[in-house]
């Protein structure tokens, strides 16, 4: 099957969240439309980690920009491609790898997201260009590289304690 013509997004699961441990594979098209179902099925297969509203929505920011930036920059120019996300949970943290296919980080170097200058009039504010500032500031043991024609992108989210 040619990867333009997957539709849903696949889910497998090596074994559950539950308790202080879990890990999800996605396998999604490099789509805004798919995207956004990744996003949900990573949430539902997370619902059982009992993490905060804040963790969930660093989760849920970080991966969206990060998948979204792969669809907008490194598959800009083709028809199809396909993300694959490894997500591990133990003790407090997600370790999280996303591979895929599509064109290299420009100069082969992850983007260093600086902050944008704020101090403007509403109407002069930037419409974009603040994901990787957001990226590097909520992950820890952030890398890129590329092998062959292969992006990986790892990084961990560690999480508050429950305690």
């Amino acid at each position: 099957m040619r990867p333009e013509k997957i539709l849903d997004v696949s889910l497998s699961s090596d074994r559950n969240f539950q308790g202080d441990n879990g890990a999800l594979r996605l396998i999604i098209p490099a789509n805004e439309r798919s995207v956004r179902r990744g996003l949900l099925t990573i949430k539902s297969g997370m619902s059982n980690l009992s993490l905060s509203q804040e963790d969930w929505s660093t989760v849920e920011l970080v991966i969206a920009e990060v998948l979204n930036n792969i669809v907008e920059h490194a598959y800009s120019d083709s028809e199809s491609g396909l993300i694959e996300a490894h997500l591990d949970y133990s003790h407090d943290t997600l370790q999280c790898k996303v591979i895929d296919t599509g064109r290299s980080m420009p100069n082969g170097k992850l983007p260093k997201g600086a902050p944008k200058d704020l101090t403007c009039n509403i109407a002069d504010l930037p419409e974009g260009g603040f994901g990787w500032f957001l990226i590097h500031q909520l992950t820890r043991d952030l890398n890129y590289a590329r092998h062959s024609n292969q992006n990986t992108l790892s990084f961990r989210l560690p999480f508050a304690s429950k305690d």
